[in-house]
């Protein structure tokens, strides 16, 4: 028993030590790596200093590389069936009824200014935020910090825990408050640190861009987002259709679209069997086939593809323009999922590789069913 207590108190001793090697390795890189570039970007060093002071790697963080940065830990990974349940939509469409009543004149207002309808603001703030009552308690710093240094995309985190930096400098939300999501996203509209010094707007005219507070703030915020990525003011953002079998589902995607004649004369029809309309799409459609042909099919504007750049899923930008079309009143998908979903991302990636190797452009070998990769399993 005496050796077995002297065992572990030398291995107790052993990860306290290593304990202390990787936080000693993790100050070390924010002094040689991430203050040169926060010093370049314009932050001083004593919000350096009293951002950064004490912190910890917070190794309870997904995807981080001791963890190989694994398999699915958000819904939008999931089958689309189980994100796009009506139920789901229903009650996403019914708060955002709610806080058109509460926030009208200031809501289009926003729609004046940006083109962006009323129904899409309120989707993206009830989707990011639950309009707000999402409980966002993760430190921002500590959290890019931890992504920046040891998760498995850290090229992507480092210029985003710098960005966090300069908007401590710029004095828009003090240090403590500053909570973020896992991922480390900002606020009410969940705006990358990036993001929000491109994008964010003062709504409420006191001087600041307080996108965790200001009701203002945030939904004058999400309409500048989505303007300035490219959104077109009265084009909608798509219609469910009915595809036959002799369209296929290859010709998927943004970069293959079509003239509203073109799918109307290959025998595509809005999903309720009606004509399509330039009110439906606008004039050009692109095919959407979120689980390829074991599901509903859509006919996408671009539009869509500018909703895409809050999230990169497909069916959170499905959820976005479902949602903002439900402001008017109920309504549901007609088509039916099949059995979809039900693999992982590193199952994903594998069949990834694979199409690789045969020679088909996946996009990225990331382990999400994008557009490509369903592109590549069609052909």
């Amino acid at each position: 028993m005496k050796r077995i207590a002297l065992f572990l108190a030398s291995a107790l001793a052993l990860a306290s030590h290593g304990a202390v090697a990787a936080d000693a390795a993790f100050s070390t890189w924010f002094e040689t790596k991430v203050w040169p570039a926060a010093k370049a970007s314009g932050v001083s060093r004593a919000t350096f200093e009293a951002a950064v002071a004490g912190l910890e790697p917070d190794l309870s963080l997904p995807d981080l590389k001791p963890t190989g940065g694994g398999n699915a830990f958000q819904a939008e990974f999931q089958s689309p069936a189980t994100y796009l349940a009506d139920g789901k939509l229903d009650a996403l469409a019914a708060g955002a009824r709610k806080r058109y009543a509460a926030n009208r004149a200031l809501l289009d207002k926003v729609t004046r200014a940006t083109g962006v309808p009323a129904g899409v603001v309120l989707a993206v703030w009830g989707k990011e935020s639950a309009f707000g009552s999402a409980r966002i308690e993760k430190d921002a710093v500590r959290t890019l910090a931890t992504q920046a240094y040891m998760g498995s995309r850290r090229d992507e985190f480092f210029p985003e825990l710098v960005a966090a930096l300069r908007i401590l400098e710029e004095e828009h939300i003090s240090r403590a408050a500053m909570k973020s999501s896992w991922a480390g996203a900002l606020g009410q509209p969940q705006f990358m640190p990036t993001k929000f010094l491109a994008d964010a707007v003062d709504g409420d005219g006191d001087g600041r861009r307080d996108i965790w507070n200001s009701v203002q703030d945030v939904l004058a915020s999400i309409g500048h987002f989505l303007k300035s990525r490219g959104w077109k003011a009265g084009v909608p953002w798509g219609v469910e259709v009915r595809v036959p079998a002799s369209v296929p589902c290859s010709l998927e995607g943004p970069d293959q679209g079509q003239s509203l004649s073109a799918w109307a004369k290959a025998g595509v029809t809005r999903a309720d069997g009606r004509p399509l309309a330039a009110a439906d799409v606008g004039p050009v459609g692109h095919l959407l086939m979120p689980a390829g042909r074991m599901g509903p099919a859509f006919l996408v504007s671009d539009n869509f593809y500018v909703l895409k750049a809050s999230n990169e899923s497909d069916v959170y930008a499905l959820t976005i323009g479902m949602v903002g079309d439900r402001l008017e009143g109920s309504q549901s998908i007609r088509g039916a999922w099949g059995k979809a979903g039900g693999f992982t991302r590193s199952d994903v990636r594998a069949v990834q590789k694979r199409l690789e190797a045969m020679g088909h452009d996946v996009g990225t070998t990331d382990g999400l069913v994008g557009f490509r990769t369903r592109v590549a399993i069609g052909r």
